[in-house]
């Protein structure tokens, strides 16, 4: 008979047994796939959106938190700046933006390179309902969101229009030609927008001059959206440029922002998985304690083999082989499990999670999986392979 036909021979007399020392396996394999699984589709997810909102650069009003207190008391925090930002601004982070990017990429074209789209977000009422008004350039607003579809009618052109998200359209049954009234200026809706599944879906886009004349802030915006001309482009020393020349604003690389959030899912990361390497550790002592017993209760068996001429390695290989099929179960059905696990845990963690199979986990699930038995067996294999011919004959 050949080793791999007394290793299935017994492995069918005891299934229980193997069965329990494959399942630590598979609980620690299935918890290791499962986080990468996720932290994968979590990666994919945050960097999707990067390339789909084409900004790369913000530019805010820069605003410091400070401490207040009273002797030891502390009575909270205080914000300490603008809320708005100076439009003349605008020339001096265009031309960071521009100088920086030609000096990257070695262009000499004079021409406009970074899209800057200034912002102003303002809140007002409309049928009674509470509604953000985005006072935007309109061609610097379409060439940064290049996905904007416009479901009914047209874009924005003249100064009295009106461009509505489609979560602000619906509830208040807006139509196109439809007058609005926003802080006492009279606009006509030329155009609803299709659903984006962001915040632009639940805004009003007017020109930027028609926002700021309607709310008295002329001369001043909220924000600045940027997007360089490629994803090579040096954002985050254009942020870093930004804000040590200009004073007053805060600008951030969003591929920065990205890193922060990244942070934050790595360090859940790090917990899980060290949560699937005391599994795994629990498991291994499952195999070891498992092949233990299997020493002891086939003390005849291995005598015999003595016997009949079997040598220590060949006594070795017989556990081994056996360690082999049980970290081959273990990793199959791990990365299977980890995998439904990913599906379901997923979209609980992250909101809206797409969680897909990683099919090239399957193998270094399965290599962790047979290290795991293997390293296991190894003592009670060098234990049976010690076990003489006198020592069966005790056992009887």
């Amino acid at each position: 008979m050949k080793l791999y036909q007394i290793v299935l021979k017994d492995i069918t007399r005891r299934k229980k047994r193997v069965l329990y020392a494959s399942l630590g396996v598979v609980i620690g394999v299935a918890t290791i796939v499962a986080v990468l699984t996720i932290a994968l589709a979590g990666e994919t997810k945050i960097y999707g959106q990067l390339e789909k909102y084409g900004t790369n650069l913000v530019v805010m009003p820069l605003i410091r938190d400070i401490d207040v207190g009273l002797g030891g008391l502390g009575l909270g925090t205080l914000a300490v700046g603008e809320n708005y930002i100076s439009e003349d601004k605008l020339p001096q982070i265009r031309q960071i933006a521009d100088g920086m990017i030609r000096k990257a990429l070695h262009i000499e074209d004079e021409d406009d390179i970074a899209t800057i789209a200034p912002k102003l977000y303002m809140n007002t009422e409309i049928k009674g309902t509470s509604v953000i008004i985005a006072g935007v350039d309109p061609q610097q607003e379409r060439k940064l969101k290049t996905w904007w579809k416009v479901s009914e009618g047209r874009y924005l052109e003249g100064s009295d229009e009106a461009l509505v998200g489609a979560a602000v359209a619906e509830p208040l049954n807006l139509k196109i030609g439809e007058k609005i009234t926003v802080s006492g200026e009279e606009l006509t809706i030329v155009g609803i927008l299709e659903e984006t599944g962001s915040s632009d879906d639940y805004q009003v886009f007017v020109p930027i001059e028609t926002a700021q004349k309607a709310f008295d802030k002329e001369g001043v915006i909220s924000l600045v959206e940027a997007r360089v001309l490629c994803s090579a482009c040096p954002s985050e020393d254009i942020a870093d440029e930004i804000n040590t020349v200009i004073p007053g604003v805060r600008a951030a690389a969003v591929k920065q922002i990205a890193m922060t959030e990244m942070g934050v899912m790595e360090r859940v990361n790090r917990f899980m998985l060290a949560l699937a390497a005391i599994t795994l550790a629990v498991g291994l002592f499952g195999v070891v304690n498992t092949m233990l017993t299997s020493v002891h209760e086939r003390i005849r068996d291995i005598g015999i083999m003595r016997a009949v001429g079997a040598s220590r390695n060949q006594i070795i290989k017989v556990f081994l082989l056996e360690a082999v099929i049980i970290g081959v179960a273990g990793g199959f059905f791990g990365y299977v499990v980890g995998t439904l696990l990913a599906y379901v845990v997923g979209p609980l963690i992250f909101e809206g999670l797409a969680v897909t199979y990683v099919p090239q986990y399957f193998l270094p699930a399965l290599a962790l999986a047979i290290s795991i038995a293997v390293v296991a067996t190894v003592y009670p294999a060098f234990r049976a392979s010690r076990i003489k011919v006198a020592d069966s004959f005790r056992s009887l």
